[in-house]
């Protein structure tokens, strides 16, 4: 796979598990708890993680198994290209169903897994466990993330 820009040819029903997953830059948004607006359909982002991720890295401690762990994990995989809407605008996937290309910071582009740190769209250092949050009350974490 390396050298190969598969993400521009290939649809996502097309590719290959190796391929998806390494679609995922790791930044964790999608492990963040989400409110939606039921009159307009606009989804925030709180700072609060499933307890599964690790907020110092981004990345989920027991991915194999999230999906049996968390009753409302996102299988990302059998998502239709609607329900993408609720992935972060940054989001791979998203991006590829829409007809967009990967940002200059994604990993499959820059060829540095820590350049999604490093361009601060990760949630690392900027997010805490569910365990740690009041779930009745996610309004007041409600984070705007800035999109490189």
């Amino acid at each position: 796979m390396p050298g190969t820009r598969y993400w521009e040819t290939k649809s996502l029903d097309a590719m290959t598990d190796e391929e998806w997953e390494s679609l995922c830059d790791g930044c964790g948004r999608c492990c963040l708890h989400k409110l939606v607006n039921d009159e307009t359909g606009d989804v925030f982002y709180t700072r609060v993680a499933c307890r599964l991720l690790n907020a110092e890295t981004s990345r989920c401690e027991r991915y194999a198994e999230r999906l049996s762990e968390v009753e409302d994990c996102l299988d990302v995989r059998r998502m239709r290209s609607t329900e993408l809407a609720w992935m972060p605008n940054t989001c791979a996937y998203r991006r590829i169903a829409e007809g967009k290309s990967l940002p200059h910071w994604h990993p499959l582009v820059s060829g540095d897994p820590a350049s999604v740190l490093t361009a601060g769209v990760a949630v690392a250092g900027r997010a805490i466990s569910e365990q740690l949050a009041d779930l009745d009350n996610l309004e007041a974490e409600i984070i705007e993330w800035v999109d490189t």
